[in-house]
Order: structure tokens, then sequence, then C-alpha cells
């Protein structure tokens, strides 16, 4: 039997280390048990998958219809050439730095792992605050909504002479038919494994998303692929039209004339002289009227959609028509999309996560997910300077709060509220 399926207590390791405290806390065994009541068949889906070499071909829209209709086929659908769309999508920088902002914005947080109505557990949080699995775990959770869905497996790994250690590897999203449950080894074939009817789904097989979703990034498939051409256009316009071209007239009947004129004008640079004969002409091909302000419009529009639909607001970029309030207000609608990703992981994270580490036997049962919510420290500032006038503040917490060590009280008070000045003043 694979060791990925033998019985483990909370001697598991996490993140290369041992983790002890509980198995001298408790005294129950918190053994692993997979869907089969700790008995498993053994189905790992990630061995089996076929590698596939993808050629980087040019794409049109034209194509994206046709992925979108494979995709939404009734009895045949067929995913891979959507999700390969939208990773050739994402060579765009600002697409791809605008997804990333909403996801690292996650990512930074910092996150409590407690005891259903008990205190937070210190040092199994600081296991998994930065381990590997867990930020895996959070990033294709918030995945599944730019991608439609994300299906993960977890398996022991061993590397070099290290001990077993716990990891998520997301199963390609070309392989996997969400709508019907179907993995494909092979995703240009038909046949599949039913992956929901395994008994290691929901412990080792995870899924998150709806069934059938295509995510965000295909609204953004359009302006991607009409930003891409704006380019080629544009790069083509300064290869033909950068420098004008350079004409010149002689009798093309003559051989001596033509290869002399050849000569001239490959040797020409830009301190070039040569002379011509009288018969013979040259001068400077006029260039084309335009700087291409159309390339560089539609090149500016696309940009602009894909960072509205990505982060509800274009912040930073429009230098032109650009100001402060505009992107404070877009930053505060960005903020709104990061509370709702991490509601969204929460929700995973206490429904189908920490069950299955659970039940796998790396954290104790009934344990949750919380996030941490950051205060507002200068609005909290503000709040404690106006109660200073009414009532004495607690400097355990002052210290605590705000790093200020209170020694005593000050006995040359300045006059007024010049104290309350100085103390306003504190994080400008």
């Amino acid at each position: 039997m694979s060791n990925r399926y033998r019985k483990n207590n909370l001697s598991a390791k996490t993140g290369g280390k041992p983790y002890k405290p509980y198995q001298q806390k408790n005294n129950h065994n918190l053994a692993a048990k997979t869907g089969s009541g700790g008995k498993s068949s053994g189905n790992k889906l990630y061995p089996q998958l076929v590698e596939k070499t993808i050629t980087q071909t040019r794409q049109d829209i034209a194509k994206w219809k046709t992925a979108l209709n494979a995709t939404k086929n009734a009895d045949n659908p067929s995913v891979w050439s959507l999700y390969n769309l939208y990773d050739y999508i994402l060579d765009d920088a600002v697409l791809t730095s605008q997804i990333e902002n909403r996801i690292q914005d996650t990512l930074g947080s910092t996150f409590n792992l407690r005891k259903k109505g008990g205190e937070i557990d210190t040092e199994l949080t600081q296991t998994f605050q930065n381990s590997e699995l867990f930020n895996e775990i959070i990033t294709q959770i918030l995945n599944s909504r730019f991608y439609g869905s994300s299906l993960i497996e977890l398996d022991w790994k061993q590397e070099g002479l290290n001990e077993p250690v716990l990891k998520a590897e997301l199963l390609p999203r070309q392989n996997i038919i969400s709508r019907t449950g179907t993995f494909l080894p092979d995703y240009n074939e038909d046949k599949g494994v039913k992956y929901r009817e395994l008994p290691e789904f929901g412990t080792w097989l995870l899924e998150f998303g709806k069934a059938g979703e295509i995510g965000l990034l295909n609204k953004a498939v359009p302006h991607a692929l009409f930003k891409r051409f704006a380019q080629s256009c544009w790069s083509e316009l300064c290869e033909i039209y950068g420098v004008p071209p350079r004409v010149y007239k002689t009798d093309a009947q003559d051989p001596a004339a033509v290869a002399r004129g050849k000569k001239m004008m490959q040797d020409m640079g830009s301190a070039a002289w040569f002379i011509i004969d009288t018969t013979e002409e040259f001068e400077w091909a006029k260039g084309v009227s335009t700087n291409g302000d159309v390339y560089s419009n539609l090149l500016r529009f696309c940009d602009n959609q894909n960072t509205l639909l990505i982060s509800g607001a274009i912040i930073g970029q429009d230098t032109e028509h650009g100001s402060y309030n505009k992107d404070a207000s877009g930053q505060k609608l960005l903020s709104k999309l990061v509370l709702a990703d991490m509601a969204l992981v929460e929700m995973y994270m206490n429904t189908k996560v920490m069950p299955a580490l659970a039940r796998i036997g790396i954290v104790p049962a009934d344990f949750i997910f919380q996030w941490e919510i950051s205060e507002d420290l200068q609005t909290l500032w503000d709040r404690t300077i106006q109660a200073l006038q009414h009532y004495e503040i607690d400097p355990e917490w002052v210290k605590e709060k705000f790093g200020i060590a209170i020694t005593g009280v000050r006995q040359n008070n300045l006059p007024g509220n010049a104290n309350l000045n100085i103390a306003e003043s504190f994080f400008v």
C-alpha cells in the first residue's frame, strides 16, 4: 500500500518538520482516514496524465468562438482548447499583473487556526502560515474565480532523504471536465475517470468552483487578442515607416548602373555621400502622416477593459487623466474584491480543506481557518486621542497596539492642546 494511504497520527509531517504538540495535549488518536474507512484503492490521478506539447500558434476570435462552442457542447464537452487559449492570453503583462495583485493581497494576509469556540493554536498556525501546502491550496481556490474551477490532489512527497511532506498539486484544467466530473488522462480522448465517484474525493481530491463554469478569463480573451493584434500592427508600422524609405532612380536596363546604385544604397550610413550621374536621382520617400494613434488607443482600451474586469477600477495607469481621488476610490473597490476573495477562501477552507486535513491526520478535528482582521491603526489612534480627554487609557494596551512604551506622566505639560496635537501627528 502506498505511503499516501497509510494511517497517520499527529506525528505526520507538515512542512518537512515533525508536528507533535497534540500528542501531549490529547490522549485520543486522530488517525488518518480516507473516504473508504482508512483503506484506499490507490486512485492517483496526477501520475496518469499524458504530457502534451503545446505549440504557440496565432490565436484569433474565430478560434475563441470555436473553443467556446466545444466547451458548451452538451453531448461531448471539450475544454482543452479554451484553457490553452487562457494560457496564451496570460502572456499579457497587464492582465497577469492585475490577477497577481488580487491573489497576492490575499496570500499576504495573516490567518489563524483555532478550535471551534476555542482559542487560537499559535504553534499550529505558525506551522502552516508560510507552508507550501496552504499557499498552493489558497492560490488554487482564488484561481477558481478566474478559471472557473480547480481540482487539486493531495499526496505525500519525499524529496531526497527528507521526511515525506504533504503537498497539493493542481490537475491541469485541460484534463478536467467539471460539468460531468470527468478526468481525462489524455484530453484528446473521450475515455476518462469519474473523479467524484472515487473514494479519495473529498479527502485526497479537493474541488473548488462551480461545475461547468469557465471563469472571468473568458471575458478577457477578446481584449487580450485585440491588444496582441494592435501591437503587431503598430510594430509593423514602426518597421516600415519609422525611417522613410530611400528611392534611387537610374537606368534599370544598365547592369553597371544598377550594381553601382545597390552598392551606394548598402553603404549609405549617417554620414554617407556619393556621386551620381546627371540622369540619376536620389530622394527620400514621403512617410505616412499617422504616428500610430489608432493602435495606441486600441491598446489603452483593451488594457482598461481587462483592468476593470479584474480589479474593478483603473488604478495607477492613466497618467494623463488620473488623480489621487480616482486612485483612492479605485483602491477601495479593489479592497472590496479582495475581501470577497478572502471570504471565498475561508468558506472553502472550513467546508472542504480543514475536514480533509483532519481525516488525513495533520490537523486536529473541529479546527477552523479564520483570517486575522487587520485594524486601521490611524482610525484607532484618532479615537484613542479623543478618549484621552475624558478617560484614562491602559498603558499596556497602548504599548501592545501602537508599540509606544509609556513610562509615566509628563510633568511639564505643554499649554492647551499641544500634547494632543503632537499625538495626532504620530502617524502623519
